[in-house]
């Protein structure tokens, strides 16, 4: 067993388990990260820490600095943990479009919120556009440091580990990724990694179906936390991406229902998004083949929320 100097050293090196009910007969084998076994519950963490520590490196962020960011909740949780671990102070720029619980969590680890109200509890671009300014307008204060995380290009390289991990966990096993696009990095970095090992490999992009932008459609509000921002993100890159499949906000809390229910994970409801792209992708492509996706947080961040109330 070995231990770590502090707890960044905990981010990382999830679990992969394959899904035993909730994938039809005669698919293709279904494998899910666990990716609520990093430190705050969430991948973000492994951004969080990316964007963070290359930012310290070439100087852009100081001892002393406030760091600043606009977020639903799991990268600004992931960003409180980080600067907790480090000493930094943390704004965050949030809504109440986004669960009690995570708002809950980032003040737990010390962050400065800001709340930007929305319309009616819903993800829609007017809410995101609006957090983006009210970060942007802290972050001219002295000594700030603003994330940025949709345009920032560490990000993606904060997740190249995660694209690591699948490939030696699978062996190189792998005939798809498919994945819920927020940002855009975690995709896009994952799928950098797995397609220079196998350029065949096809990567699913998942939106929802409420505001399939990515697909040409028109932005719309929706309930998939953290995911379909009503606009294509600044990181995305569609030659990284062979396929985008749309999801329902009820197909993915469904979803995510039965995920808890017949396979004893508790996720968000991305990852019920993931897993429903997932099952299309598996049934296509039939049993000799294996799918990958994530669960990209941990359901106890939505027990305020209706999620698990249907």
């Amino acid at each position: 067993m070995s231990t770590g100097n502090n707890i960044l050293h905990a981010i990382g090196n999830t679990s992969l388990v394959q899904l035993r009910n909730v994938v039809p007969p005669d698919s293709a084998r279904v494998l899910v990260k666990l990716e609520w076994e990093n430190p705050t519950g969430s991948m973000k963490d492994r951004v969080a820490q990316a964007m963070i520590s290359r930012a310290e490196e070439d100087g852009r962020l100081k001892a002393g600095d406030t760091i600043v960011e606009y977020t639903g909740g799991s990268t600004g949780i992931s960003l409180a943990l980080i600067c907790v671990a480090k000493g930094y102070r943390l704004h965050i720029v949030t809504s109440d479009a986004f669960s009690q619980d995570k708002l809950n969590q980032m003040s737990a680890f010390g962050a400065e919120l800001t709340l930007v109200p929305s319309e009616g509890g819903l993800t829609t671009k007017k809410l995101i556009l609006d957090m983006i300014e009210a970060a942007e307008e802290i972050s001219r204060k002295p000594h700030t440091y603003w994330t940025d995380q949709l345009n920032n290009l560490d990000s993606i390289a904060g997740y190249y580990p995660l694209g690591e991990e699948l490939w030696n966990q699978t062996n190189g096993k792998i005939d798809a990724f498919v994945h819920c696009v927020g940002t855009g990095a975690s995709s896009r970095g994952v799928a950098t990694v797995l397609k220079r090992y196998n350029p065949s490999l096809r990567m699913v992009a998942v939106e929802p179906g409420e505001s399939a932008v990515l697909l040409g459609g028109q932005a719309g509000p929706h309930k998939i936390e953290g995911v379909g921002i009503g606009y294509t993100p600044p990181l995305w890159d569609p030659n990284m991406v062979d396929e985008i499949i749309a999801v329902s906000t009820d197909d993915a809390k469904a979803m995510t229902r039965r995920l808890a229910r017949e396979e004893g994970l508790l996720a968000g409801t991305s990852s019920g998004a993931n897993v429903v792209a997932a099952m299309r992708v598996a049934e296509r492509l039939g049993p000799d083949a294996t799918i990958a996706t994530l669960m990209v947080d941990s359901g106890l961040k939505y027990l305020s929320t209706d999620v698990y109330r249907g």
